[in-house]
């Protein structure tokens, strides 16, 4: 496999090479660089932003520190209008820069683009959801590289509800909320000690991450709207550390289901603008910026529904999906698939499910076994080499798990929302198509020997809900969801038959 190469913005550059403590993702990226020798490289044009800067001294000691990294060079002929063809509006200086930048990514001149810049993730999206993949924040190009060339085992994290009095406050995951807020012990604890606030933490060496949760009513709230049902994310927290493991995600996502199945109208968080990769994710799953406070918080507000989702005539369907994040619609002749899965694919990407004998084992005995519904990321991809067509953004995925040694055998078990479906000719574009979603190693990509003669399928999608309980061959077979034998490839579900499936499964929300 040829080894990733890496575009770094200048954000990151500043970052590195100013006078100022380097944040644990930023050193570990330098650092995985030096020991796997991949490639760093800087755009030219982004001497031509730190040329901008009118302070002279600074800007030649700048320039000077830009030189340890390897360049690339402007594609000649490239203009404005170009990019702005491609890219969208560039009304400033940087926007010209940063659509520069996109199309070095978009051409293939580098593998994948390091930024801590929110707008240039979202200009990247518009373009397509296979670039966006492409652009990483810093902490996700960490755990990119570790899972491409350092393969472990890793634990599977659970996620367990807690007391806020059973955290002590000397906890490391609290180092750094003491820096940024002053008087955060005392809120630690007249508030969330003394209030008995429920939090969820995850376990990873200690408490890697944090989620403090409360409800509100209309009349107590600081949200805009003033929904009856109210879950505030008081504090959502991970260890800076173990950034890039996706665990901000796996806390929104338990959160998301969470507020869905208990009926909730409105969730809602405040965080502030320096906050990017997070701010990031929240405008991803669906919340809106109802208000800048004077200190310059931020309220960022997401409404849930348990009615059926209605689509408007002509809406891109994967959008609708994605910002009403978990809720789906079967509306407007919304299509639906099957996809065969075997039990070592399955444990990777629902390692959830495959402990779930263990956990029944243990109580059976009458030994606590900790908390039973582990979680991981929402965003995912799928690899396979099924002959099959799947249909467009949007489609509804329905995972069937084959015979297998562990349960669940030969039965459904996990629903998704396809975004899109691309075909990797090598390994190289196996591991650009599969971005910062992929949970396979180098060893594991090389395996599947793409090439244009035999490529392989990555479809991209959206974990939306795990089936409780898995629905088993012989219930598949009397819904007519499966007739004859167990499939062996990707099958469309006929629309009557699904909304039979989904009646029988408590997902929160009408069909």
């Amino acid at each position: 496999m040829s080894t990733s190469t890496y575009l770094i913005d200048t954000n990151v550059i500043i970052h590195l090479e100013d006078n100022r403590t380097v944040e644990p993702a930023f050193s570990a990226f330098i650092n995985l660089a030096s020991k796997h020798k991949f490639d760093i490289f800087v755009h030219e044009s982004a001497c031509d932003d730190i040329r901008r800067d009118k302070n002279v001294e600074r800007r030649a000691i700048s320039l000077s520190k830009i030189q340890k990294f390897q360049s690339i060079s402007k594609v000649r002929g490239l203009t404005v209008s170009d990019l702005k063809d491609q890219f969208g509006p560039l009304n400033k200086h940087n926007d010209i820069v940063d659509a520069t930048l996109l199309h070095s990514l978009q051409i293939g001149a580098v593998d994948f683009l390091v930024t801590q810049d929110r707008g240039l993730h979202e200009r990247a999206r518009r373009y397509s959801a296979e670039l966006g993949r492409r652009v990483l924040y810093v902490a996700d190009a960490v755990q990119l590289v570790k899972t491409t060339f350092e393969p472990i085992e890793a634990p599977v994290r659970f996620i367990e509800e807690v007391y806020a009095h059973s955290i002590p406050l000397n906890d490391t995951i609290f180092d750094s909320l003491r820096e940024d807020y002053p008087g955060f012990n005392d809120w630690w604890t007249n508030k969330c000690i003394k209030q008995r606030r429920l939090c969820w933490i995850v376990e990873d060496d200690g408490i890697a991450g944090l989620l403090v949760r409360k409800d509100e009513k209309a009349a107590d709230t600081d949200a805009k709207t003033k929904a009856e049902k109210i879950l505030k994310i008081c504090t959502l927290k991970v260890r800076p550390e173990k950034r890039g493991l996706k665990l901000g995600e796996l806390l929104l996502k338990k959160s998301f289901w969470f507020a869905q199945k208990n009926r909730y109208d409105l969730i809602y968080i405040t965080t502030y603008d320096g906050q990017t990769s997070l701010i990031d994710l929240l405008e991803y799953f669906g919340f809106r910026h109802t208000e800048t406070k004077e200190d310059g918080e931020r309220i960022y507000e997401k409404t849930i529904s348990g009615e059926a989702l209605q689509p408007k005539k002509n809406e891109n369907l994967f959008e609708v999906h994605r910002l009403n994040y978990p809720r789906f619609s079967i509306a407007n002749d919304v299509e639906a698939f099957g996809i065969p899965i075997k039990e070592n694919y399955h444990d990777i990407l629902y390692p959830d499910l495959k402990q779930q004998i263990q956990f029944d084992l243990f109580s059976s005995l009458g030994i606590d076994g900790g908390p039973r519904r582990p979680g991981n990321t929402i965003r995912k991809v799928y690899l396979c080499r099924a002959p099959s067509n799947l249909g467009p953004p949007g489609s509804i995925l329905l995972f069937y798990k084959g015979k297998s040694q562990y349960p669940p055998s030969q039965s459904i078990s996990a629903l998704g929302i396809l975004e899109d479906v691309t075909l990797a000719h090598s390994t190289r574009e196996l591991l650009q198509l599969a971005g910062g979603r992929s949970v396979y190693s180098e060893r594991d990509l090389e395996k599947w020997q793409a090439s244009f003669e035999a490529p392989v399928k990555v479809i991209n999608y959206l974990l939306a809900a795990y089936i409780d309980p898995p629905v088993g061959l012989k219930q598949l077979k009397s819904l007519e969801i499966i007739s004859g034998q167990p499939p062996q490839s990707i099958f469309q579900i006929p629309r009557n038959r699904l909304h039979a499936f989904l009646s029988g499964i408590d997902l929160g929300f009408s069909i």
